[in-house]
This record gives C-alpha cells, sequence and structure tokens, in this order.
C-alpha cells in the first residue's frame, strides 16, 4: 500500500521522510526473506554473510573477515563458534602468529556453498528491481555509507 508523500511539520521531517527508516525497513523486510531461505541451510544472515566470505576466499585471519563484514572481533567471534560448532569451519592458532586465529572451511562448509547457490537469485527475484537498477542502488547506497563514516570519523 503506497501513502502520500509526508508533508514537513512545523516542528520537522515526518518518519516518512527519514531516509535512515526507509533504509531500516528494508533492512527488515530483506531479512524477511531471507530468513526462510537462510533457515533451510542452518544459518542466520550475519553466519551467511561469513560464510560468503569464506567461499570467496578461504583461509582467512579472524580480523581479516571482520575487515570485510565491518565487524569487531567481539561480535565475529560468537558467530564464528556457532558455524565451528555446526561443521561449517575451523578455527585454528596461526603457526606464524599465535596471537592470530585462522578460519577455513570444512568440507561441510564447502559443500554448503552448493546448497546456497540459489539464496542470491531468490533475493534478486524478490526485489522485483533489474540488476543494473540493484547495482546502481548499491552503489548509491556505497557512497552514503562512506560519506556517513566520514562525517562520524
Amino acid at each position: 500500500m503506497s501513502h502520500p508523500p509526508a508533508r514537513p511539520s512545523q516542528n520537522g521531517p515526518t518518519l516518512d521522510q527519514f531516509l535512515c527508516f526507509s533504509l531500516y525497513t528494508a533492512n527488515h523486510a530483506f531479512n524477511r526473506v531471507y530468513k526462510p531461505l537462510l533457515d533451510a541451510l542452518g544459518l542466520t544472515y550475519p553466519q551467511y554473510l561469513v560464510m560468503t566470505v569464506l567461499w570467496a576466499q578461504d583461509d582467512l585471519l579472524v580480523g581479516q573477515i571482520g575487515d570485510r563484514l565491518m565487524l569487531e572481533s567481539s561480535t565475529l567471534t560468537p558467530l564464528l563458534k556457532r558455524l565451528e560448532s555446526a561443521g561449517f569451519l575451523a578455527r585454528m592458532r596461526d603457526t606464524r602468529d599465535e596471537r592470530q586465529v585462522r578460519v577455513t572451511l570444512t568440507p561441510e562448509g564447502r559443500a554448503l556453498q552448493t546448497r546456497a547457490q540459489s539464496v542470491p537469485a531468490c533475493i534478486l527475484e524478490a526485489t522485483g528491481m533489474s540488476l543494473p537498477d540493484l547495482t546502481r542502488l548499491k552503489r548509491d547506497i556505497d557512497t552514503l555509507r562512506h560519506h556517513l563514516e566520514q562525517a562520524s570519523a
């Protein structure tokens, strides 16, 4: 259902005019589409992101995964522990630097990639948008995030 554009009130913009609210609610909508797809794989969305990083490049340090996902290791470590308990990855101390933890896919984790291959196409279809339109939107959102990160630094 489409709502008519909101008019600014004398007290400032209305909720419908907040870009951050649109992004927030779009994120919730994405989560509702992802949930059944990822439930079938035994993954949460954050776990799926970790696996996607490892499917692209296996055998990474925890810090490298955190950098790619923009997550602190205190947030990432519990995700990695659950994925390890599920049998999808292994964590071990780096042989060159004992302070570092290296993460590798197990055979089960590699096999999960095959089962997850349909997820991106399902998400693309659910958006109702073309791939070029989504690519432009992603680029614009990445630019927005970059500017916000600079402003908050």
